[in-house]
């Protein structure tokens, strides 16, 4: 399942180069980054709650077509029209491009809304959300990426192994790249005009450089490999350029410059989207991808209410599995754990904006006990959406039923290597326990 290009570089404790607008302190003892509630509420824009609206409004177009478009491995033109229209797949684009440019709060109402009726439709609208990075590229290259902007349906571009271990190979030309390789998990990559992918090559000195390339829809394949329980429909696809494809040198570039180019977006664009510091914006990306999980979970509850309210048991004297008292049990904690996991994800949401707003950025422990906060909520939500498709029972494990789809997109949802519960919880247990922090990519990515 692909990964958001929406990122940036985590710096460690005792390096705040990265982390300039931070003015924070956080004790042993802060709640910061814990749940606690936030110091304001900035809450959803009016125009974020008008997407998330018209998007709620197309939840039966998207689950009357969820099983054609599992079956495609992508969202089928209708849904993916539908959602486009809603400007769904423009929500961190700048307003100059025809974009909402979100903060925190309104990624996660719209894309919730989204998954409310199907994950995979909520996944195609976090992956887009990462055109923020190409907007970090040269100028000449975010001028070809927008000419096409305005005309386009779905996403823009999108990435696929940009920091993986294992990225395509490059040599050098006069004016720019020879590049083969394979990429996958090109979340989107069915209805994008470009993707951006990681590149190495060797300078003169022999010594290997990591980089983006940003390449053109013409200029590769997709690969019919998205096979899968879950998130069928993303269009995860691996892409590949089998023979040596030419990018032009601006359409290139390096790790290293990576954070400078970022921080200089928003110095150019305008929206909250862009004027989060590098931490706010990590915590914006897991936002915007447990948005999914939330969604989903919100509809797999009122999918279970209409259902045990119609179906008779199977084996029991009720009238219908709603008068069961087993039901009334899953049903009232199930609700408790969709609203503990839904207060908790806005109140994290609604703090990275009010500090966006006060120009002030999260430390590094404060950003990784929010981040184990995020994917704590994420499984809650799974766990919740289990408990209700055993309850139901057999009906749910047909293919047209949304309860079966919502369990098995919320499981690989948890499988996602960003959000995996048992690595971030050994990333923030090493700040709660006063241990040296891990720095990002500490498994064994190249930094170079």
């Amino acid at each position: 399942m692909g990964g958001t290009i929406f990122v940036v570089f985590n710096p460690n404790e005792n390096d705040n180069k990265m982390n300039p607008l931070s003015k924070l302190n956080t004790p042993a003892d802060s709640n910061a980054g814990s749940g606690a509630p936030p110091v304001n509420t900035p809450g959803p824009s009016p125009e974020a709650v008008k997407m998330r609206d018209a998007i709620l409004a197309l939840t039966p177009l998207l689950r009357e077509t969820a099983w054609e478009s599992e079956k495609a491995t992508a969202l089928v033109p209708e849904a993916l029209r539908a959602l486009d229209q809603t400007g769904f797949f423009r929500t961190t684009l700048p307003a100059k491009f025809g974009g909402s440019a979100f903060g925190a709060r309104d990624l996660v109402e719209v894309i919730a809304a989204a998954s409310y009726a199907d994950g995979s439709a909520g996944w195609s609208g976090f992956a887009a959300s990462g055109i923020r990075l190409v907007l970090a590229f040269s100028q000449q290259a975010v001028d070809e990426v927008s000419a096409q902007i305005m005309d386009w349906v779905g996403p823009a571009a999108v990435g696929a192994s940009i920091f993986s271990n294992i990225v395509g190979q490059a040599r050098r030309t006069d004016e720019g790249f020879l590049v083969t390789g394979k990429w996958m998990y090109g979340s989107g990559c069915s209805y994008a005009a470009w993707a951006v992918v990681g590149i190495e090559w060797q300078e003169e000195d022999n010594k290997p450089v990591r980089g983006l390339a940003l390449i053109s829809r013409e200029q590769y394949e997709i690969l019919d490999d998205w096979h899968v329980m879950g998130m069928a429909a993303s269009s995860s696809n691996s892409i590949v350029a089998r023979n040596e494809i030419f990018v032009p040198a601006y359409r290139v570039v390096r790790h290293a410059d990576l954070p400078v180019a970022l921080g200089a977006i928003a110095q150019k664009y305008e929206g909250l989207t862009y004027r989060m510091g590098p931490l706010a914006t990590m915590l914006s990306t897991a936002l915007a991808n447990i948005a999914i999980t939330l969604g989903m979970a919100r509809g797999c509850l009122d999918c279970f209410i209409e259902q045990a309210n119609k179906r008779v048991p199977f084996n029991l004297p009720y009238e219908t599995v709603a008068t069961m008292p087993s039901t009334q049990v899953v049903a009232g904690r199930a609700h408790a754990m969709i609203k503990a996991a839904e207060a908790l994800i806005l109140q994290t949401a609604d703090e990275v904006d009010a500090r966006t707003l006060r120009a002030e950025d999260f430390m590094p422990r404060e950003e990784s006990l929010a981040t184990m906060s995020l994917v704590y909520a994420a499984n809650l939500c799974g766990e919740a959406i289990d408990e209700m498709q055993l309850c139901i029972g057999s009906s749910t494990v047909s293919l047209r039923n949304p309860i079966q789809r919502f369990a098995r997109d919320a499981r690989v949802m948890l499988t996602h290597g960003a959000i995996r519960r048992d690595p971030a919880a050994e990333i923030a247990g090493r700040h709660v326990l006063g241990l040296p922090p891990f720095n990002m990519f500490a498994g064994g990515l190249a930094q170079r």
